[in-house]
């Protein structure tokens, strides 16, 4: 590790917490106060959309129909990117001739973009036409986080109200989350992404001439298109010579500004942000780390706000920061000082003056080890699957860390909503185990923390360990889960973990050394990443209303303080006493053993 990274990683969090109280503040004024100034521009079609939709906004619902209301929009938005994917060979904007995807592949993908997963089996320019990335992948980046939004809202009405049954209005929020939050920064940040160089177009993909022609062998085939087979039935090669390369176009730069900001993750080419036409730059490199974490950290402070506490927003994000800085650090400490056995293979970078001896493998030269390591740490703690490097290709404890950042469910930021509304079941956890130490019946904003809270508190932390430990058991017990794995012993066994992992805390980054892409898997990762999205989001509503309906309690003599050093030491020891040990035999048999193998 060398002072650059370290810079790097300062300049990313000082930017951050500039820019988040005051788009904190923005999120607070246009999601709450329907008169707000900021958003007297889209107040016409705001009305106009509840018109046609039938939407009354100002009937609240209580939490039941809160949920009832997001499963019905999540299944809706699953049937529509279903059939899209399907028909896009007769529908038009496919340039490419593309035709319908397989049918567990459109399920998988449709579960992935919905449930804010973006988890990709697919190869982008050569599976997903321009109208499939636009109308069904691009819209669901909208929606899935406006989702998350909403849902977040809805737990913090739940500690700002009192004696009420109600938690806000699912449709008003979905709306006003994408209208007022989303579009607008998703624009801003689009066009700086094109002076970046980012494309956005059109075109028809372009056959371009090779500096210098690449021969190969390819298996030789007759008239018919079937291989030729020699005497012992294997089929036969023939010589072959390239001499130009298609080079896939479309509407990137659109896509990739919610990808970013929505922490979503789907990339419209398969390299996802380490191809050049999606991430060209250092900068947009920097903007884009910063985009995905820019709105879970401005929700800490539109928090604050909410409950009428500006610090207790601030305790939430100081547990995130300090979070997030230790694994940046350790990410980076064992990619910049990476195996000795990398320099004999000739993929260390000996004889770059940015890393020298450091683990060059899988990663874009254009950014070296540094900006590499910490978009893989930004990526994995924020639940956004967009990687610029190849996460296989990590050294065994370099892929540790976002192996670990994943398993803390997601929290560390996490994604647009869902990180904070994580955060806060740990911070629920946290207080109740204080209470406990202390023989006192846990407050937490005023609110008792009673048996009912604690269940839900329960399903929340522990749903998605038990889809990842039970999923990856499955999965390299069945000969169907092993035959995907592209290299042996403990790093195989990391493959599969890591790709559950990736499922069920909704985060779609992967290994990338997975086969995934078969019908089995495709099954397994729709149920891990269904549930680990709705098993967590329905116990978050029904602890929304029941906090609602309690009467707030003026804190007295013996109240624990939320805002100060201490609840942060605590809340941070809640989310690595249960959220990490929980995986420590899992971590254990992969990325620990395979680091400790000669």
């Amino acid at each position: 590790m060398n002072a650059r990274y370290l810079g790097l990683v300062a300049c990313l969090l000082v930017v951050l917490l500039m820019l988040a109280p005051w788009v904190g503040r923005y999120i607070r004024a246009v999601m709450e106060d329907g008169q707000s100034r900021w958003s007297a521009w889209g107040r016409p079609l705001e009305r106009l959309i509840y018109r046609v939709a039938g939407v009354d906004p100002a009937s609240e619902m209580g939490w039941k129909r809160y949920a009832l209301a997001v499963l019905a929009f999540s299944i809706l938005g699953v049937a529509a990117v279903y059939v899209l994917q399907r028909a896009q060979g007769l529908l038009p904007l496919n340039p490419a001739g593309l035709g319908a995807v397989s049918p567990d592949s459109s399920l998988n993908t449709a579960v992935s973009f919905v449930t804010n997963t973006n988890w990709q089996g697919y190869g982008g320019e050569a599976t997903m036409s321009y109208l499939t990335q636009m109308l069904a992948l691009t819209v669901q980046n909208f929606t899935s986080a406006a989702t998350g939004i909403a849902v977040v809202l809805a737990l913090i009405r739940g500690f700002a109200r009192h004696s009420t049954q109600t938690v806000g209005n699912f449709w008003v929020d979905m709306v006003r989350g994408t209208l007022y939050v989303l579009l607008p920064m998703a624009f801003v940040l689009a066009i700086v992404l094109v002076g970046q160089g980012v494309i956005q177009n059109f075109s028809p993909y372009r056959e371009v001439p090779l500096l210098e022609p690449v021969a190969y062998t390819q298996p030789k085939t007759d008239a018919a298109g079937q291989p030729v087979l020699d005497a012992q039935g294997r089929p036969q090669l023939e010589a072959a010579t390239a001499r130009t390369q298609t080079i896939a176009m479309g509407p990137v730069a659109s896509q990739e500004a919610i990808k970013m900001l929505g922490t979503n993750g789907g990339g419209f080419f398969n390299a996802n942000s380490a191809h050049p036409y999606e991430n060209p730059t250092p900068l947009s490199n920097f903007l884009q780390m910063l985009a995905i974490l820019m709105i879970p950290a401005a929700l800490c402070f539109t928090f604050g706000q909410m409950v009428g506490d500006r610090r207790q927003g601030m305790a939430v994000l100081a547990a995130m920061v300090v979070l997030f800085i230790a694994f940046a650090l350790s990410t980076g400490h064992y990619e910049f000082h990476a195996n000795t056995m990398l320099a004999q293979a000739g993929a260390d970078s000996t004889s770059s003056a940015l890393a020298p001896g450091g683990n060059m493998e899988g990663k874009e030269a254009r950014f070296g080890i540094g900006p590499s390591a910490l978009f893989t740490t930004v990526t994995t703690a924020a639940s956004c699957g967009a990687v610029n490097n190849m996460h296989d290709s990590l050294t065994a404890m370099g892929g540790l860390s976002p192996l670990l950042l994943m398993q803390l469910s997601e929290v560390v930021f996490g994604g647009v909503g869902s990180g904070l509304y994580g955060m806060l079941a740990f911070a629920i956890l946290a207080v109740f185990i204080a209470g406990l130490m202390i023989g006192r019946t846990p407050e937490y904003l005023g609110k008792k923390i009673e048996a009912y809270e604690m269940k839900m508190t329960s399903i929340v932390i522990l749903a998605t360990p038990l889809l990842v430990l039970v999923g990856t058991a499955v999965a390299v017990s069945m000969a169907a889960g092993k035959a995907g794995v592209l290299n042996p012993g403990t790093h195989g066994y990391s493959e599969i973990l890591y790709a559950l992992t990736s499922a069920a805390n909704n985060n779609g980054s992967a290994f990338a050394g997975l086969s995934a892409n078969t019908p089995y898997y495709n099954g397994l990762l729709s149920v891990a990443m269904w549930f680990g999205r709705f098993a967590v989001i329905v116990p978050i509503l029904a602890m929304a209303g029941s906090l609602a309906g309690k009467r707030r309690l003026p804190a007295g003599p013996g109240t624990m303080p939320t805002t100060g050093a201490l609840f942060v030491v605590l809340l941070i020891g809640a989310v690595l006493l249960v959220g990490a040990l929980t995986y420590v035999p899992a971590l254990a048999l992969g990325p620990v053993a395979e680091h400790l193998q000669p």
